[in-house]
């Protein structure tokens, strides 16, 4: 397996991102490959400060770097040669140097635009979505979209929907996954048309047997194993995500806070549960989440990330890879359709 990493990309960019990429090394097979991406002066002098001379180990240099902070269009448009653009392209089947996998803590939008782009989408995929795995009590939950698409239409959301129902089953090993929509309410007619217009394209392939969704849920039951999949646009996802991470940690740090003013003596007996506990929660360990629905692999991480963050996402990149999701896509969507359309019709 060959993996492309943005080294560029990430607010603690490029060292994080290098020693990330470094550490992984120990986790990958032999065979695997890293390739990384970046200014050659970045990655010279960072390699050479390490001592770095592995084979399993090349660099593509690139002169432009997106800014965090960068209008995705803009940027993608001015700078063609930029780090998070040619990380992309190495995912395209047209590269001569194909990546398996593409890897970026970059700007979000430019880091979809790229891949969207060069990577292109898989056949019958109209908006790719990030679908997050989020960890809960009760097993994971995936959240799609994280950020990709602020803006969609019905049929967009539609199919975040179907994808990460393929997601939670290949990847996460979900059997038949409860599809929900998030809403203000679990009852019919709340929401916005957006909402409703999604709700019924869901209901019409749940009553041919494409995917079992369960209808409305609430925030407030995202973590009570009401669902397994949770459909949202990406303005809400995202910061429904990182309020989950905010508060996460907040609670953790008030946990802690309350032990020691009870019972500081408690505190080393309850040290080891805290400390996994939080790693249980803790982003950081979970790396980063697949833009389903482009013609590749594409794994965004948390633009805050750690070397600890790439190591992770590394870690987690062959199970995507090895287990089909892009295969099952594809075939659900063919086999479904287009919502609203007699069999005949999709046949055409």
């Amino acid at each position: 397996m060959r993996i492309a990493v943005d080294v560029m990309g990430g607010d603690h960019a490029p060292d994080a991102i290098l020693r990330g990429c470094l550490d992984a090394l120990s986790i990958l097979s032999p065979e695997d490959e890293l390739v990384l991406v970046g200014t050659q002066r970045d990655l010279d002098e960072l390699l050479a400060d390490r001592g770095v001379s592995n084979a399993r180990i090349r660099c593509v240099y690139t002169p432009q770097v997106i800014g965090m902070d960068e209008s995705p269009a803009k940027a993608i448009k001015s700078k063609p040669d930029s780090s998070i653009v040619k990380m992309a392209w190495l995912g395209s089947k047209r590269s001569d140097l194909f990546c398996d996998v593409v890897l970026s803590a970059g700007n979000t939008g430019a880091c979809v635009a790229a891949a969207t782009t060069q990577m292109r989408r898989l056949p019958g995929v109209h908006r790719p979505g990030i679908a997050v795995t989020i960890p809960a009590f009760n097993g994971p939950l995936v959240l799609c979209d994280a950020g990709a698409n602020p803006e969609p239409r019905p049929m967009h959301l539609w199919q975040y929907g179907i994808m990460s129902s393929v997601f939670a089953e290949r990847a996460l090993g979900i059997a038949s996954p409860r599809v929900a929509m998030m809403n203000i309410g679990s009852e019919e007619g709340k929401g916005t048309e957006l909402i409703s217009q999604t709700h019924e394209l869901l209901k019409e392939s749940a009553s041919t047997g494409h995917v079992n969704y369960i209808g409305f849920i609430e925030g407030r039951e995202l973590f009570e194993n009401a669902a397994d999949v949770v459909v949202t646009d990406g303005f809400v996802g995202n910061t429904m995500l990182k309020m989950a991470e905010g508060f996460a940690r907040s609670l953790m740090k008030a946990i802690v806070t309350e032990v020691v003013n009870h019972d500081p003596g408690l505190m080393a007996t309850l040290e080891p549960v805290f400390k996994e506990l939080y790693k249980k929660n803790d982003y950081h360990e979970h790396g980063g989440a697949p833009l389903l629905g482009v013609n590749g692999v594409c794994i965004i991480a948390h633009g805050s990330s750690e070397a600890r963050t790439i190591k992770a996402a590394i870690r987690n990149c062959r199970r995507f890879v090895t287990s089909g999701v892009n295969e099952g896509i594809v075939e659900k969507l063919a086999e479904i359709g287009s919502p609203g359309r007699s069999e005949e019709e999709n046949s055409e």
